[in-house]
């Protein structure tokens, strides 16, 4: 989700990033952040934190759950590290709606598919919820017009809080 790859998943995605680089323009001027004229409030940066978390909640969650499962030991045909590894891109890549694994692992048994499956659903559907929630909210509110302290959505700065997460 991401990188949006999951189809049809990928303006949402990109908008979750967009409340939070609002959010953390509205911290560094001293404002309520606003986007397309509408005020985002603790609710919204709320709901797009837990969208965004739950990626990596239901990636560590199940490679956890592999990890104590006999059933998600027997799947792996390197130990160490790298089984670990394996384990580990297995559930992220079902997370984010791709589905490959590394060919060491055999993930076609009940536990691996069933696991991976809910991982899929949990990635894909558990994040929509939400993004409903959020554009409901913003749904019922007003239009603020725009002021001097408004930060614009057409500068460079704004794609840069956007598109540069964690880098360097």
């Amino acid at each position: 989700e991401v990188i949006f790859g999951g189809v049809g998943s990928g303006l949402y995605a990109m908008l979750l990033f967009v409340i939070v680089a609002m959010f953390i323009a509205g911290l560094m001027v001293g404002r309520t952040p606003e986007y397309l004229g509408k005020k985002l409030e603790a609710k919204e940066v709320k709901m797009a934190m837990l969208a965004i978390l739950i990626l990596p909640i239901s990636v560590l969650g199940f490679t956890a759950l592999a990890v104590l499962m006999p059933a998600g030991l027997a799947g792996l045909s390197n130990a160490g590290p790298h089984g670990f590894s394996e384990m580990l891109y297995a559930y992220d890549s079902a997370t984010a709606n791709n589905g490959s694994a590394f060919a060491g692992l055999s993930a076609n048994t009940p536990f691996w598919n069933t696991t991976l499956g809910l991982a899929m659903f949990i990635g894909r559907f558990l994040t929509i919820v939400p993004m409903l929630a959020i554009a409901g909210s913003l749904a019922r509110k007003k239009i603020a017009p725009t002021s001097l302290g408004t930060f614009p959505t057409t500068s460079p700065l704004f794609v840069g809080l956007v598109t540069r997460r964690g880098a360097d």
